[in-house]
């Protein structure tokens, strides 16, 4: 018997393009919020859905699609950072923002830096020291850390051979042995090292994704390197319904076991579950990890969001019918549209998601709106099952100067 498959689709004008999952908002509702003002908030749980609603992995729509299976990338070394390589995913025109996958050799240090922008990392597998400062500590399998703007990191260490998925929301400068710039690390710097190698960077708007093929001239086709967390499916980040006591606190501010946050789960569809990691009160920004075994109503991404896939599959617009597992990267710009989402296994479906926007749902194309969720939900939601956030700043907040001229 075949699987009814969720549908995900872009919509711009009549051309219609695939889009990854959405958490459904009956996720974050429970009977104890419904006496809390999230409850106006999160009203589309009520949403009735559309179970005909069939995904057709056959369909070959025009344009790039909007994910990658990062184990057919190749890790490139950075000359920045001995001992480390990476693997790009996606890089922003208007921002610079850049998100890569990073790998450290067993007993890597990386040299003295300083964040000109704020980054967020997932470790997947290994273990890094920070040997002092905010971050001080050891982190390993899914732990997901924050580091604002202007941190300074000294001697950040491999324990073990570790790869993680960042994104930074600005430059990476190096340090000499005086306090001085020696290098920097940027998006354009990324951007160029995937273009040298023809490695399609993923689309970050939708009229980039609506050009055909634009970013497949000279694509990638050497063999690539498997990630260490699809090789074994490993259970250290696959949040299983069997994990530890979820914990009220977190033992460092800047940094939280995924798997000690609890499932924010409504009694009334158990097939989706969520965690919420940081809530940015100043830019909107949730980075949360989902557990999708029940399928999506429609909505639009008001603002872009991505994922990373740790455990099952899903179905994937222009890929094989066995959808997409552990290592797939997907980046949805804003404006784009799902119908439906839906795992295409009996493995729970579980990523990891930066939710950048609000999302607005309704019962179709061109029906009127019938909630619209932004940060604000996800923090009534996140004070009720009492989740400890992730700081988004240092004590004090006081960055690091470099520049030579004091104004």
């Amino acid at each position: 018997m075949l699987r009814a498959l969720g549908r995900s689709v872009h919509r711009r004008g009549s051309v219609v393009l695939r889009a990854a999952a959405c958490v459904r908002p009956a996720a974050i509702l429970t009977p104890s919020l419904q006496k809390t003002s999230a409850f106006s908030t999160l009203a589309s749980h009520s949403l009735e859905l559309d179970a005909s609603k069939a995904y057709n992995p056959e369909w070959k729509p025009d344009g790039f699609e909007g994910g990658v299976d990062t184990n057919k990338l190749p890790w490139i070394p950075l000359p920045q950072m001995q001992g480390c390589s990476m693997k790009p995913l996606r890089v922003s025109n208007e921002t610079g923002a850049f998100t890569v996958l990073i790998k450290m050799e067993k007993g890597a240090k990386q040299p003295t830096l300083v964040h000109l922008g704020s980054s967020d990392s997932y470790i997947l597998s290994g273990k890094l020291t920070f040997p002092n400062g905010p971050m001080k500590g050891s982190i390993g399998p899914a732990i997901w850390a924050y580091t604002p703007a202007g941190a300074k990191l000294e001697g950040t260490a491999a324990v073990e051979e570790t790869e993680y998925l960042a994104t930074f929301y600005g430059p990476v400068a190096f340090l000499d042995e005086f306090g001085s710039v020696k290098d920097l690390l940027t998006g354009f710097d990324i951007r160029a090292a995937a273009e040298k190698r023809g490695i399609r960077l993923l689309p970050q708007t939708l009229a980039e994704a609506m050009e055909p093929d634009a970013a497949g001239k000279n694509p990638y086709t050497s063999p690539g390197e498997t990630l260490t967390v699809a090789k074994t499916e490993s259970a250290a980040i696959t949040h299983k319904a069997e994990e530890v006591a979820a914990k009220a606190e977190l033992t460092n501010p800047h940094f939280v076991n995924t798997k000690e946050i609890p499932w924010i789960i409504n009694p009334d569809a158990p097939d989706i579950g969520l965690k919420i990691m940081r809530i940015s009160t100043e830019t909107g920004v949730v980075s949360a990890i989902v557990r999708q075994n029940g399928q999506a109503p429609p909505h639009y991404h008001l603002g872009p969001a991505d994922f990373f896939i740790t455990s099952g599959r899903i179905g994937y617009r222009a890929g094989p019918p066995e959808g997409y597992g552990p290592g797939t990267y997907m980046w949805e710009p804003a404006g784009a549209r799902h119908e439906a989402t839906q795992r295409i296994t009996d493995e729970d479906l579980i990523y990891t998601a930066n939710i950048y926007g609000p999302i607005q749902f309704d019962s179709g194309v061109g029906t009127p709106i019938l909630d619209v969720l932004s940060w604000m939900g996800y923090l009534e939601a996140a004070k009720a099952f009492k989740t400890p956030l992730i700081a988004s700043t240092f004590p004090g907040d006081v960055g690091t100067l470099l520049a030579k001229t004091e104004i």
